[in-house]
Protein backbone atom coordinates (compact mmCIF):
# COMPACT_ATOMS: atom_id res chain seq x y z
CA UNK A 1 0.00 0.00 0.00
CA UNK A 2 1.02 3.91 -0.86
CA UNK A 3 0.57 6.29 1.80
CA UNK A 4 0.78 10.29 0.91
CA UNK A 5 2.07 12.72 3.10
CA UNK A 6 -1.21 14.81 2.16
CA UNK A 7 -3.80 12.47 2.93
CA UNK A 8 -2.31 11.00 6.31
CA UNK A 9 -4.38 11.34 9.42
CA UNK A 10 -1.91 9.73 11.73
CA UNK A 11 1.59 8.96 11.96
CA UNK A 12 2.51 6.08 14.32
CA UNK A 13 0.39 8.38 16.52
CA UNK A 14 0.85 7.36 20.47
CA UNK A 15 -2.70 7.38 21.81
CA UNK A 16 -2.43 6.96 25.57
CA UNK A 17 -5.95 9.06 26.16
CA UNK A 18 -9.00 9.89 24.04
CA UNK A 19 -7.39 11.95 21.44
CA UNK A 20 -7.75 13.32 17.47
CA UNK A 21 -5.48 12.49 14.45
CA UNK A 22 -2.75 14.55 14.15
CA UNK A 23 -3.72 15.69 10.88
CA UNK A 24 -7.08 17.08 9.50
CA UNK A 25 -7.44 16.29 5.37
CA UNK A 26 -8.94 19.28 4.04
CA UNK A 27 -11.19 18.44 0.65
CA UNK A 28 -11.23 21.35 -0.76
CA UNK A 29 -14.34 24.41 -0.53
CA UNK A 30 -17.39 23.16 -2.27
CA UNK A 31 -18.96 25.50 -5.21
CA UNK A 32 -22.54 27.15 -3.66
CA UNK A 33 -25.40 24.88 -5.24
CA UNK A 34 -23.66 21.45 -5.02
CA UNK A 35 -23.34 18.40 -2.47
CA UNK A 36 -19.98 16.63 -1.83
CA UNK A 37 -20.09 12.88 -0.34
CA UNK A 38 -16.63 11.15 -1.37
CA UNK A 39 -18.22 7.87 0.11
CA UNK A 40 -19.89 8.28 -3.17
CA UNK A 41 -19.02 5.91 -6.32
CA UNK A 42 -15.85 4.16 -7.12
CA UNK A 43 -14.16 3.58 -3.10
CA UNK A 44 -12.03 5.36 -1.65
CA UNK A 45 -9.15 2.93 0.12
CA UNK A 46 -9.04 4.10 3.90
CA UNK A 47 -6.18 2.49 5.95
CA UNK A 48 -6.71 2.52 9.71
CA UNK A 49 -3.59 -0.14 10.90
CA UNK A 50 -2.04 -0.46 14.66
CA UNK A 51 1.76 -0.12 14.67
CA UNK A 52 2.86 -0.54 18.02
CA UNK A 53 1.23 -2.64 20.63
CA UNK A 54 -1.87 -1.24 22.43
CA UNK A 55 -1.23 -1.76 26.69
CA UNK A 56 -2.90 -0.53 29.87
CA UNK A 57 -2.60 -1.20 33.41
CA UNK A 58 -6.56 -2.36 33.32
CA UNK A 59 -8.67 -3.57 30.11
CA UNK A 60 -8.08 -1.22 27.94
CA UNK A 61 -10.07 -0.62 25.14
CA UNK A 62 -9.98 1.72 22.11
CA UNK A 63 -13.17 3.51 19.61
CA UNK A 64 -12.20 4.63 16.24
CA UNK A 65 -14.84 7.43 14.61
CA UNK A 66 -14.50 8.83 11.32
CA UNK A 67 -15.80 12.70 11.49
CA UNK A 68 -16.19 15.61 9.04
CA UNK A 69 -16.93 19.01 9.38
CA UNK A 70 -17.22 22.64 7.84
CA UNK A 71 -14.93 24.16 10.14
CA UNK A 72 -11.28 23.14 10.94
CA UNK A 73 -11.65 23.47 14.14
CA UNK A 74 -14.07 20.91 14.10
CA UNK A 75 -16.47 23.17 16.72
CA UNK A 76 -19.37 20.21 15.17
CA UNK A 77 -18.54 17.60 13.90
CA UNK A 78 -20.31 14.61 12.59
CA UNK A 79 -19.18 11.16 12.86
CA UNK A 80 -19.90 9.51 9.39
CA UNK A 81 -18.28 5.71 10.89
CA UNK A 82 -17.71 4.39 14.34
CA UNK A 83 -15.57 0.91 15.04
CA UNK A 84 -16.66 -1.14 18.14
CA UNK A 85 -14.71 -0.86 21.31
CA UNK A 86 -11.48 -2.88 20.43
CA UNK A 87 -9.54 -4.50 23.57
CA UNK A 88 -6.29 -4.07 24.40
CA UNK A 89 -5.54 -7.76 23.52
CA UNK A 90 -6.28 -7.00 19.91
CA UNK A 91 -4.36 -4.15 19.66
CA UNK A 92 -1.52 -5.40 17.92
CA UNK A 93 1.37 -4.76 15.70
CA UNK A 94 -0.64 -5.17 11.62
CA UNK A 95 -4.33 -5.10 13.11
CA UNK A 96 -6.41 -3.36 10.38
CA UNK A 97 -9.29 -1.39 11.79
CA UNK A 98 -12.60 -1.68 9.34
CA UNK A 99 -13.90 0.26 7.00
CA UNK A 100 -11.25 -0.41 4.70
CA UNK A 101 -13.14 2.44 2.72
CA UNK A 102 -14.33 5.92 3.18
CA UNK A 103 -17.95 5.65 4.33
CA UNK A 104 -21.00 7.48 2.66
CA UNK A 105 -21.85 10.46 4.73
CA UNK A 106 -18.40 12.20 4.45
CA UNK A 107 -19.58 15.23 2.93
CA UNK A 108 -17.68 18.14 4.45
CA UNK A 109 -14.54 19.84 4.00
CA UNK A 110 -12.40 18.33 6.68
CA UNK A 111 -12.00 14.79 7.64
CA UNK A 112 -10.32 13.59 10.67
CA UNK A 113 -10.15 10.53 13.06
CA UNK A 114 -11.06 10.76 16.78
CA UNK A 115 -9.84 7.94 18.68
CA UNK A 116 -11.85 7.15 22.46
CA UNK A 117 -9.80 5.28 25.14
CA UNK A 118 -12.48 3.45 27.55
CA UNK A 119 -10.95 1.84 31.02
CA UNK A 120 -7.46 3.50 30.12
CA UNK A 121 -5.50 5.01 30.47
CA UNK A 122 -3.60 3.10 27.85
CA UNK A 123 0.48 2.94 28.33
CA UNK A 124 1.63 2.30 24.75
CA UNK A 125 0.34 1.87 21.66
CA UNK A 126 0.24 3.75 18.39
CA UNK A 127 -1.82 4.16 15.24
CA UNK A 128 -1.12 4.99 11.47
CA UNK A 129 -3.87 5.89 9.70
CA UNK A 130 -4.99 7.65 5.57
CA UNK A 131 -5.98 7.52 2.57
CA UNK A 132 -3.70 5.35 0.58
CA UNK A 133 -3.64 4.02 -3.47
CA UNK A 134 -4.53 0.44 -2.46
CA UNK A 135 -5.17 -1.78 0.85
CA UNK A 136 -3.38 -5.03 0.92
CA UNK A 137 -5.38 -7.97 1.24
CA UNK A 138 -4.03 -11.82 2.33
CA UNK A 139 -7.31 -12.96 2.20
Amino acid sequence: MILDQQTLLSDAQAITVTAVSTNVIDLGPIASGLVRDIGKGKPIPLLIQVTEAFAAAGAGTLTFALQVDNDVAFGSPTTVWTSAAIGKAELIPGKVIIPEFIPRGTNERYMRLSYTVATGPMTAGKVTAGVTMGNQSNG
